[in-house]
């Protein structure tokens, strides 16, 4: 498979959030603001390609019976090294991500790409791969976080957006209005995927 077909699955036609709908736990809880987005995005992805990069080295060693329990070490390695990494550099970054950050050790797009393509396939493969389920990720996390953002605060990454006048729906940036954004945006890409097959 070449390389754009790799990145643009994970970009569009098996987008985690809005085409497999995976990872929702993250997905809704940090993207009240378009940094949290993105920062969760950028963490994930780089949990993803280390875990890809590692099991796709060491998948033909691995037995069968004990291979879910070496991902999640291997996945759980990662999250640390990328856990200290934000509380050490980006300590406000870190203070809101908080828990969200660990939990990624159960993240389904990160098991997922585990079992599903890193072993199974080559390094290259799966490096790819990653990079573009990574980016598939953030970018919807993005999108998330930035829509619920201006509408719940008139901003986008703290820059107004709307003027002094601005009325903010402040349901946005509750919990309410991450399902109802979400749900729009999912409806939308179904609109979309639904045009396309025309």
């Amino acid at each position: 498979m070449n390389i754009t077909k790799h990145l643009t699955r994970g970009i569009v036609k098996e987008n985690p959030v809005f085409r497999l709908v995976l990872g929702m736990c993250p997905t809704l809880a940090v993207t009240t603001e378009a940094i949290n987005g993105f920062g969760m995005g950028i963490a994930t992805m780089a949990v993803l390609l280390g875990s890809n990069l590692v099991i796709s080295l060491i998948r033909r060693v691995i037995p069968a019976r004990v291979r879910i329990p070496v991902f999640i070490v291997v996945i759980a390695s990662f999250v640390t090294i990328v856990d200290l990494l934000l509380h050490a550099f980006f300590y406000d970054l870190h203070k809101v991500l908080g828990l969200f950050i660990p939990l990624i050790v159960v993240n389904c797009v990160i098991l997922g790409r585990a079992e599903a393509y890193a072993s199974k396939h080559n390094v290259v493969d799966s490096l790819f791969d990653a990079i573009g389920m990574g980016i598939g990720f953030t970018l919807s996390l993005l999108i998330l976080g930035s829509i619920r953002e201006i509408l719940g605060a008139g901003t986008v990454f703290g820059y107004p957006v709307f003027g002094e006048n601005y009325e903010p729906f402040l349901l946005m940036i509750l919990p309410p209005g991450a399902f109802i954004a979400l749900g729009m945006l999912l409806g939308f890409m179904n609109k979309l995927q639904r045009i396309r097959e025309y």
